[in-house]
């Protein structure tokens, strides 16, 4: 998958329960599916603890 979308994002993280750590977020990605760039980018997402999907996202894609 070349380019992510929000959408993908949403998929991969079906199911999060927030707050959630970084490190929480990365399996339940993994365990939906999620593809390896995906998940790549949820590893060096800027913060460790979020508080609801809308900051995955900011972290994800740097959109503030």
């Amino acid at each position: 998958m070349a380019d992510l979308s929000p959408i993908d994002l949403q998929k991969a993280l079906k199911g999060a329960d927030y707050p959630a750590s970084r490190d929480d977020l990365v399996s339940v990605a993994k365990s939906n599916g999620a593809d390896d760039t995906l998940v790549e980018k949820l590893t060096q997402a800027g913060s460790k603890q979020f508080d609801g999907p809308n900051e995955v996202q900011k972290a994800v894609f740097g959109n503030e």
